[in-house]
C-alpha cells in the first residue's frame, strides 16, 4: 500500500461538491489540487465574481484564484497561463486578501453536494498521486 499525497477533483468558487472532502484530507496531510478552477461558471455566479472583483480592484479571475488559496491551506493551485501577463496576474493572486464579508458573498454562489456526491467523496475518487 502507498501512502497518498495529493487528489485533484473539479472544484472551484462555483462549483463545491468537495468542500467536506477537502476538509477531510487537509485533516490526513493530503494536497488537494482544483481541477478547472477558473471555469464553469453561470452568468448569475460570473455577475458576483465581477461584482466582487470590482470591489477589490482585481480581476475576477484572481478572486476566484485568490478565494481557493483562502479556501484551504492544502489546496495547491495549478492554473493554465498562455502568457507572460497571464502570469503575472495568476501570481497576483497570491497577494490578495479577500475580506471576509466578500468571501460570504462567494461562498453563497457555489453549488452544494448532494447526499450521493458526499458518499462517493473518498480519498480513492480522483486523480491520486502517491509518494
Amino acid at each position: 500500500m502507498t501512502k497518498i499525497v495529493c487528489v485533484q477533483n473539479f472544484y472551484n468558487v462555483a462549483q463545491r461538491n468537495d468542500d467536506a472532502f477537502i476538509d477531510d484530507l487537509a485533516a490526513q496531510g493530503i494536497a488537494y489540487v482544483p481541477f478547472f478552477p477558473l471555469g464553469g461558471f453561470t452568468p448569475l455566479q460570473s455577475s458576483a465574481l465581477d461584482a466582487a472583483a470590482a470591489s477589490l480592484k482585481a480581476t475576477p479571475m484572481q478572486v476566484a484564484l485568490a478565494w481557493l488559496l483562502q479556501r484551504s491551506p492544502n489546496i495547491l493551485l495549478i492554473p493554465g497561463t498562455s502568457s507572460l501577463s497571464h502570469l503575472r496576474e495568476n501570481l497576483q493572486s497570491s497577494l490578495l486578501q479577500i475580506p471576509p464579508e466578500v468571501i460570504a458573498d462567494l461562498d453563497a454562489i457555489g453549488t452544494r453536494p448532494t447526499e450521493s456526491t458526499s458518499r462517493r467523496n473518498t480519498v480513492h475518487h480522483g486523480t491520486v498521486a502517491s509518494g
